[in-house]
């Protein structure tokens, strides 16, 4: 006997709201739509974003294989394939969710118009007004040559095959701004600028070499971002290691970049990425090519430090390992399996202390040059026969407290109360009784090291030293001169900040 049920359809308009919540910002939703694109052997496409306030639309043409009128209603139904689903080898798809939820995600209408060899041309359109408008809470797609104008009929003319996806009402990028809105037209423009950034990360190994395609963004191709430098002499690749588990193999490749003293200010700003040299240091994740994850630790435990920056690992994987490396919709996001944990941690340490060993190479030459005269927190002083530490009042740090509080009295005070409580009995008694068990500097703590670095730095740069002096003077203090690749990481920091303000003064 069956047992009883009833139909529990989800409304349409309540189920497209709650779909558009996804997390796509503009790059990523167009970055889900070029998947389809690859996916459907197109060669080249083209993305044209056109301002008009209230009226803007972006347009989205490939010429792919195209689809037939049953290929577009299907292709239309949120989650056309589903993720357990057998895919073709140079599928990038995932949940059967991309092209719908990117596409609502940013506008309330979008039209795909389609072509396919031997086919006529069809058209089919998701209008969350309409669906609305209709009170039924159904699934209306409409549908008709007619929905679109002759103009846009005239996009796949000269085309033998080919797909557009049209968006309109762009509610999330525009809203209700009026033409001559110059600060929302602006802001278009600058998330053009984004997309051209993503697009240029996310496909940048379908964007060279043979067989590439071919990316327009308003009319201009679009430059691959090659987050490896693999053209550039001075990078250090180490050897790759493919990686088993179940059925599944994961190929790992580090790269250590080289310094910007062996690359030209032009190459290392562009090798630097959307957001920057600290930001992409880590695992590039790439599911058939396409990266999903652009420089991230994923969770193993470990921080994004300056002078681990020049580390970049590839990672590949099939597009059978979505589940395991819990891949997400939008394809921003992937962690990997518990089993490879420690070979991953293994080859990151690994690759870290490679990129590290170029900075302590640089931080050594600095305390060869400047380290001449250290200066010391702490000073040691013998009165009597007994022995008293002090909190040196010439220290930068110290000088600029005492200079900048309205109170001196105080933290004189402060000062002379933390000399006269130094527990000097309890630690003679540990350091007796456990002498490797005393931690060392900021051993836990490396941001407060940045910090602390970056304090005594600026506080010796706000008394009157210039930057050189000031960097000599670091090099050569305690406790920073035990840190020689983190001191050069941060003075190589300091050193790219000025020159960006340099050349920002010299353009105005």
């Amino acid at each position: 006997m069956s047992p009883e049920f009833d139909i529990a359809n989800p409304g349409a308009v309540e189920l497209f709201e709650s779909l558009r919540a996804f997390g796509y910002d503009l790059p990523t939703a167009l970055a889900d739509i070029v998947d389809n694109s690859i996916t459907a052997r197109a060669r080249n496409i083209w993305i044209d974003l056109n301002w008009k306030g209230a009226d803007s639309r972006i347009i989205i043409r490939d010429d792919g294989d195209g689809m037939t009128e049953m290929g577009l209603v299907q292709a239309m139904r949120p989650g056309s394939l589903g993720p357990l689903a057998e895919r073709s080898a140079n599928d990038l798809g995932r949940f059967g969710l991309g092209m719908k939820t990117a596409s609502i995600s940013q506008c309330r209408c979008l039209t795909v118009m389609s072509k396919a060899t031997s086919s006529t041309t069809v058209v089919r359109r998701w209008d969350l007004d309409y669906i609305a408008s209709t009170g039924t809470g159904e699934w209306r797609l409409l549908k008709g040559i007619d929905l679109l104008p002759p103009t846009d009929h005239e996009v796949l003319a000269d085309q033998a095959t080919g797909t557009v996806l049209f968006w309109d009402r762009l509610d999330q990028l525009v809203g209700d701004a009026s033409l001559d809105d110059e600060v929302a037209q602006r802001h278009f423009r600058e998330r053009a600028d984004a997309v051209k950034l993503h697009l240029a990360m996310v496909f940048h190994r379908f964007l060279r070499g043979r067989n590439s395609i071919r990316i327009h963004l308003n009319g201009r191709p679009i430059e691959p971002w090659d987050p490896f430098l693999e053209d550039a002499d001075a990078v250090d690749p180490m050897p790759s290691e493919t990686l088993v588990f179940g059925n599944e193999e994961v190929v790992v490749k580090p790269f250590i970049l080289p310094h910007h003293s062996k690359l030209s200010a032009e190459r290392h700003a562009l090798a630097a990425g959307p957001k920057g040299w600290n930001a992409h240091q880590g695992f590039y994740i790439y599911r058939n090519r396409r990266l999903l994850v652009a420089g991230d630790w994923l969770g193993l435990g470990m921080q994004k430090e300056e002078h681990y920056k020049l580390a970049r690992i590839r990672v590949d994987l099939g597009n059978s390992s979505d589940l395991i490396w819990q891949i997400d919709v939008k394809k921003s996001r992937a962690r990997p399996p518990t089993v490879l944990h420690k070979d991953l941690q293994r080859l990151a340490r690994a690759a870290r202390g490679r990129a590290a060993k170029i900075y302590r190479h640089r931080g050594k030459v600095l305390q060869r040059q400047h380290g001449d005269n250290q200066v010391f927190l702490w000073t040691h002083l013998v009165r009597h026969g007994k022995t008293f530490y002090k909190v040196n009042r010439d220290h930068p740090l110290v000088r600029k407290v005492l200079g900048d509080t309205g109170d001196k009295a105080a933290v004189r005070a402060l000062l002379n109360l933390v000399e006269q409580a130094v527990p000097t009995p309890l630690i003679v008694i540990n350091n007796a009784e456990a002498p490797n068990a005393f931690g060392g500097p900021f051993e836990d703590s490396p941001s407060d090291l940045r910090q602390a670095m970056e304090a005594v730095f600026f506080a010796m740069v706000d008394q009157g030293r210039n930057r050189a002096d000031a960097a000599r003077a670091l090099a050569g203090m305690e406790p920073f001169n035990h840190f020689p690749e983190q001191l050069a990481g941060f003075l190589d920091e300091v050193a790219r900040r000025e020159s960006e303000i340099q050349e920002l003064m010299k353009r105005r």
